[in-house]
Parts: structure tokens; C-alpha cells; sequence
């Protein structure tokens, strides 16, 4: 439980082999694959603690501009590990650790801060199955694309626990709105994918065998684009949720008046003057 060594901040990510997890970099894009196909794709101690300190050290990684993160065989994640991370959750209870459970909890919550605060956008390509801490995976990104047959459940109601999760309570109403969000986190239901889109928690609808490519796609562009007012952005939408509307805008003009200093937004300028696409390079 107390998780894999960090990478360091200079890491090159072209070279990163995690251990729990696939991982290769394209076009600038990290495609981060959770890969145990047999069981849906749980996650366990290590797969957790290593997600966290990827998404840490991939605030200093030059060489990512955006991010994708998949499921293989058809299906995006199950939760946690029924018998890696339920059952010796189980025996920390009935041995009356609550230090050992709060420091669980504690660092799952960890997984989400750390996807909240990495500087690039984050695109989950979502396929089957979605569940538990799988469905709090998709959340957090930034964008989600998804299939319909693909089904997204918030399950923790069902194991005996509350909907508060990694930062559930927080983040799905502002995604799905509070009636649906309390819905979902109450009953535990299961919502296809069309459900999904309707109630806005993915972005597009795709067919099973191309929601990577399309993710993949929109993460390309992403990373084509002008990516340090990206990271602007990705910082303003998160730091504004306990903002008011004056501190927002000024937070906004402070944020709008850094990116005036960039390479990039001359290079905007330029291009438009000539008639031509920018080629932005994120300085």
C-alpha cells in the first residue's frame, strides 16, 4: 500500500515503461492502456500508486502534450481488485485499522488530484465495461469518448460504501448535473453509453473498435495546438469550481495576460496576418 517509486521529474516519457499498465508515446500523445483483460482491467495497490506518480511526474514531461488513457480487450476498467485490494481492505476492518484504511482511501484520492493538476489534457476512450474506480478514472479526465454499449457505474453503493469516492461528490455533478450525479452515486445503476452522452458524461459517441483512434485523434489535435494556453485552461477550469464570478474573471484576466506573452499567440497573429495556419509549438 505504500506504492511504487516515483518517476523522476526528468524522466524521459519516450523511453517510460511502467510496470502496471501500457504505455507508449505518439504524435506527442501517452497512451496509458490498463492491461489485465482476463479480470476487465482492475486496478490494485500498485496499479493505483503508480497511476498517481505517473500523472505527477508527467507535470514535468516536455515531450507529452496530451494524454490518452484506455482499457484492453474491451473494456475500460472493473473497480478495484475484488480479491487484491477488497479482500485485504476487509481484513485491515476487521483487524480495526482504520489508519491502514484512511491511508488507502488517501491514495486513491491521490490518483485524481494527480490527474486534475498534470498540465496536459486528459481523453479516456471508454469500451465495455466502466465501473467503480474505473468510472471515477473516466471522470477525472478531461474529455471523455465512449462507445454504446459500454456501461459506466459508480458501484461503491453496492459493496456497503457511500458514493463519496475520490472526489465522486465533487466532480460528477459538475459533468452530469446534481439530480443525475446523486442518482448514479445513490442506486449504483449502470448507464449504457447513450445514456452517457445524453447526459453529457461523454463527449461522442464511437463505434467499439474506434473509440481509441478517435480519442487518439482528439488528443493529436490537442497536442498540435497551442499547448501551454491548454494547461491555462485545464488550471482556470479546475481552480475555479470554488471561485466566485469576480474572482474568476480576474483570475481569468491574469491567466489570459501570461499566454499574451507566448510565442504562440504571435505566432497566431503571424499566420493570420499571412493567411495561414499557425504552427504552434507550446512556448
Amino acid at each position: 500500500m505504500t506504492g511504487t517509486q516515483a518517476p523522476a521529474a526528468g524522466v524521459d516519457f519516450a523511453a517510460f515503461a511502467p510496470k502496471h499498465f501500457g504505455w507508449y508515446l505518439d504524435r506527442k500523445v501517452a497512451t496509458i492502456t490498463l492491461d489485465r483483460p482476463e479480470r476487465k482491467n482492475p486496478l490494485t495497490f500498485a496499479s493505483y500508486a503508480e497511476l498517481r506518480d505517473t500523472f505527477r511526474a508527467l507535470a514535468h514531461a516536455h515531450d507529452v502534450k496530451a494524454i490518452v488513457i484506455t482499457g484492453a480487450g474491451g473494456n475500460f476498467c472493473s473497480g478495484g481488485d475484488v480479491h487484491e485490494i477488497i479482500g485485504p481492505l476487509v481484513d485491515l476492518q476487521r483487524a480495526g485499522d482504520m489508519g491502514g484504511l484512511l491511508a488507502f482511501t488517501r491514495m486513491t484520492g491521490e490518483v485524481v488530484k494527480a490527474m486534475r493538476a498534470c498540465p496536459q489534457p486528459i481523453v479516456a476512450a471508454i469500451d465495455g465495461i466502466c465501473a467503480g474506480a474505473g468510472a471515477i478514472l473516466a471522470m477525472a479526465a478531461d474529455l471523455r469518448y465512449g462507445s454504446a454499449r459500454s456501461r459506466v457505474a459508480f458501484l461503491f453503493v453496492r459493496v456497503g460504501l457511500a458514493g463519496a469516492d475520490m472526489g465522486a461528490c465533487n466532480i460528477l455533478p459538475r459533468i452530469v448535473g446534481a439530480g443525475r450525479a446523486a442518482e448514479l452515486l445513490y442506486t449504483g445503476r449502470a448507464i449504457d453509453g447513450t445514456e452517457a452522452e445524453r447526459w453529457g458524461f461523454y463527449n461522442k459517441l464511437c463505434a467499439p473498435e474506434a473509440v481509441l483512434t478517435e480519442a487518439q485523434a482528439l488528443a493529436a489535435t490537442l497536442a498540435q495546438g497551442p499547448t501551454f494556453a491548454h494547461a491555462m485552461t485545464k488550471r482556470c477550469l479546475h481552480q475555479e469550481w470554488s471561485m466566485g464570478i469576480d474572482e474568476a474573471i480576474e483570475a481569468e484576466a491574469q491567466a489570459q495576460a501570461i499566454c499574451m506573452q507566448t510565442n504562440d499567440f504571435a505566432r497566431a497573429y503571424e499566420a493570420f496576418v499571412a493567411k495561414a495556419k499557425p504552427a504552434f509549438e507550446g512556448d
